[in-house]
């Protein structure tokens, strides 16, 4: 979920950035894209020929249903039977997703050994993180960096603190117990 998301993200700043005047080249994004994973995951040459054709056609069957999702959209229904409905829409469409990621998963594990596939799925992950933040034009360092306003919280109101120090009650900046130190993260 963490990683459609993500991906979700990154076409969305993709448009932004489009919108900005920084026009988004795609066929430079999947070359940049390709050049890492395969340096990340160490593939050959020979691998690296078998692997890319069917991660392509994976991400084409993914964005066709990334459109409908953005079709869909994000705005709340006016009533119950049209939240219920949209929340089943979004479900499906989350389990589309899945689907298509494991039906590849092992269309990969035919051509690279496992081992690299994990590889891969971690530097793709750490790919699109890497143009997310260059993307956001510095913002990612700034709220890092904590330096969103006076206040001193984030653009979703919540505290910037990052060493998980967030206040007399213990919570981290997404109002969830702060129990890192407790749980072995």
């Amino acid at each position: 979920m963490k990683k459609l998301t993500l991906l979700l993200l990154t076409f969305v700043v993709a448009i932004g950035a489009y919108a900005q005047g920084q026009k988004f080249d795609p066929e430079k994004f999947d070359a940049e894209q390709q050049q890492f994973i395969t340096k990340a995951a160490n593939l050959t040459e020979q691998e690296a020929a078998r692997f890319f054709p069917l991660f392509r056609e994976m991400q084409k069957k993914q964005r066709a249903i990334y459109e409908r999702q953005r079709k869909l959209g994000f705005n709340k229904p006016a009533d119950e039977k049209g939240c219920a409905e949209s929340i089943r829409q979004h479900d499906q469409i989350d389990l589309e997703l899945k689907q298509i990621q494991q039906q590849y998963h092992n269309k990969f594990l035919r051509v690279i050994p496992a081992s690299k596939l994990y590889d891969v799925i971690q530097a793709e992950d750490r790919f699109l993180r890497m143009k997310l933040r260059s993307w956001g034009g510095g913002m990612h360092q700034n709220r890092r960096n904590g330096n969103n306003g006076a206040n001193g919280n984030n653009r979703f109101g919540g505290n910037n603190n990052r060493n998980g120090n967030n206040g007399a009650n213990g919570n981290n900046r997404f109002g969830w117990p702060n129990n890192r130190q407790n749980n072995g993260r």
